[in-house]
């Protein structure tokens, strides 16, 4: 099998929901994702999918749907709060925990047929999730 890999950055706000701790308060991080890819042979060109490709594809959605956004569970009241200050925000059926934020990701990259088969959300530089199915 051959894995290739693609790092994406980006910022972001959450808070989460039903947890005692100081993350259920509003906070930022710069988060990382690792989206790895695999193919039991490559394409014509010696490749299982440019990097270019995958770039254009994700990072693209992360920047336009996630960067400096408040990511929040759709029944978080501060999602109101933030709408009626017109400010940006993602709203996700989930806590915005770094599991559910990498199987988001990982959700989106198949939704466009791309071979994932792993992605890794670093919340912060010693702390990972992975989501795969």
């Amino acid at each position: 099998m051959y894995r290739v890999s693609k790092e994406i950055h980006f910022c972001y706000g959450h808070r989460l929901m039903d947890y005692d701790g100081r993350c259920a308060h509003p906070h930022g991080h710069n988060g990382r994702i690792v989206i790895e890819l695999g193919a039991a042979s490559l394409d014509r060109r010696g490749m299982v999918y440019d990097f270019g490709d995958i770039k254009e594809i994700v990072q693209k959605w992360v920047d336009r749907e996630l960067d400096h956004k408040m990511i929040l569970k759709k029944e978080d009241p501060f999602v109101a709060v933030l709408k009626g200050l017109k400010e940006p925000c993602y709203e996700m059926d989930d806590n915005p925990t770094a599991e559910n934020l990498a199987k988001l990701i990982f959700r989106y990259a198949k939704s466009q047929g791309l071979p994932i088969t792993s992605v890794t959300f670093w919340e912060t530089p010693s702390s990972n999730a992975t989501y795969s199915e």
